[in-house]
């Protein structure tokens, strides 16, 4: 996989900078050929009670003493490399009102689930329901709910809804039966906002937009998520241990576990279809409180440069110096905007309120270069797609997240890193990097659909669009799938 650096981009809209981050890495290699077979067309799936073994995972590169715990296999395939403004039109034209239209509602949310995404038997819950899903698909899969629905609603497209929702496990299968199954009651109520919060909605108890949309997703897309997923997780050597990180990129969330268990999730961006945020493993060490920012050579040559040649005094108003191979400070005055002459300078944004990283960078040292970080554009948390960065995460609460890290490492005014002593050191405005006492492991992983000890299964779009495993069977689904008769 070829490797490339990750750091902050610059995005201009409306007459100035918002931050982002940088990493054109392409997704991790290829796989060996999944153990996971597709559904086949008239031939239900045969559980089994875990999917063939491979190669077995080769062995953890091991850590100094008394560092982390020896990573936990996930065996069966080789591991991966790298784990990787409108027209104001004529002056006699008479001003146009401002129409101010409401957001819309937002649908996505944050789990709830206590149960870590990614935990040591993951892989093989991931692929037994896997061989669950494909044996739906094998059998027809579901009916195709008609909607919107609500509490209240009555007649045969309550009797679909039920019937959908048992198909999961969301709404027990007795349920689904019975001279009252046309109507809406409690139980559908409680069975929909479950299904939702497998689907990281938000729980309105509601049938209509994503929740519709998500609920009409055929089996075999739903086979080839995990499937795919845990082809994904194949040969993936973690060391879990007590404490460690979480990023699962198609659910923009960040996990802080603690003992087996979720202590703190984080909203995330994570990077754009065309910029993707890698799999990767490392370990967090280091966090940099008023960190700088190097302008990667891709920004320089793509946006300052055309910047500069438009508006001469950019630099200097985003805080941006050009310093040259000995680190002295160049006067922009001096370059020659009109030709790439400026990729042979470092240009390096001080810290500061308006630094694409914001006030804290988590080190965490990988080949792609790749890091978490706060970000001063915060109302982008607020947005339901948040596939926004160049490569790198921003999180949400990264001042809580950095606190939870710092858990047992010295300093402070008070003797500890707690969020109020970070909050008094960024406000003196100077750098400092603070050493973790003990490394944190952290993953990114990409995992459309997975599945733990407790067998509830969870699922996010595809966004980026690597799901491969069953594809045909999957194109094939919703043809299938809209022809089936409602019950």
């Amino acid at each position: 996989m070829a490797l490339s650096a990750c750091a902050a981009a610059l995005a201009f809209s409306a007459g100035r900078a918002s931050a982002d981050d940088l990493n054109n890495a392409p997704l991790p290699g290829e796989l060996p050929p999944p153990v996971i077979t597709a559904p086949q067309a008239a031939q239900p799936a045969t559980p089994s009670a875990a999917p063939a073994q491979s190669n077995p995972a080769p062995a953890p590169t091991p850590s100094a003493a008394g560092a982390e715990p020896e990573p936990v296999p996930i065996p069966t395939a080789p591991a991966m490399q790298g784990m990787p403004a409108p027209n104001q039109g004529a002056a006699t034209a008479p001003k146009r009102k401002r129409i101010v239209h409401p957001a819309p509602p937002r649908e996505t949310a944050l789990s709830s689930d206590p149960s870590p995404t990614l935990q040591p038997n993951t892989f093989f819950a991931t692929a037994k329901a896997s061989e669950r899903y494909g044996a739906i698909a094998d059998a027809g899969g579901w009916p195709v709910v008609p909607g919107p629905l609500k509490a209240g609603a009555k007649g045969p497209a309550v009797a679909i809804l039920r019937q959908r929702l048992a198909a999961e496990g969301d709404l027990e299968a007795t349920a689904a039966l019975g001279p009252n199954a046309d109507q809406w009651d409690g139980a559908v109520t409680t069975a929909v906002k479950h299904f939702q919060s497998r689907m990281g909605l938000r729980e309105t108890g509601i049938v209509e937009g994503a929740t519709l949309k998500e609920m009409n997703v055929p089996a075999a897309t739903r086979f080839k998520q995990l499937a795919s997923s845990a082809q994904r997780l194949a040969g993936v050597n973690f060391p879990f241990g007590d404490r460690y990180v979480v990023v699962n990129l198609p659910s923009l969330s960040v996990e802080a576990v603690e003992n087996g268990r979720v202590a703190h999730h984080y909203v995330a961006i994570v990077g754009g279809v065309e910029h993707q945020s890698p799999e990767i493993s490392a370990r967090i060490s280091v966090i940099n409180l008023n960190p700088t920012w190097t302008v990667p050579t891709s920004i320089i040559k793509k946006e300052i440069i055309p910047r500069m040649q438009r508006d001469p005094g950019y630099l200097a108003r985003e805080k941006i110096r050009i310093l040259d191979g000995a680190g002295n400070v160049i006067d922009p005055r001096s370059v020659n905007w009109s030709t790439e002459r400026a990729v042979n300078y470092t240009l390096r944004q001080d810290s500061g309120a308006g630094n694409s990283l914001g006030a804290i960078r988590i080190g965490m040292p990988n080949k792609l270069a790749v890091y978490m970080h706060d970000t001063p554009s915060k109302r982008l948390f607020g947005a339901d797609y948040r596939f926004l960065s160049h490569g790198c995460v921003r999180v949400q609460g990264v001042y809580d997240l950095a606190e939870w890290l710092l858990q047992g490492t010295p300093g402070g005014p008070t003797g500890v890193w707690d969020k109020p002593a970070l909050l008094e050191k960024i406000k003196q405005g100077e750098r400092e990097d603070i050493k973790l006492a003990k490394p944190v492991p952290v993953i990114w992983v990409y995992l459309t659909g997975w599945a733990n000890s407790d067998g509830l299964v969870h699922f996010r779009d595809d966004v980026y669009g690597v799901d491969s495993v069953g594809a045909a069977a999957a194109s094939a689904a919703p043809k299938a799938a809209s022809a089936a008769p409602a019950q």
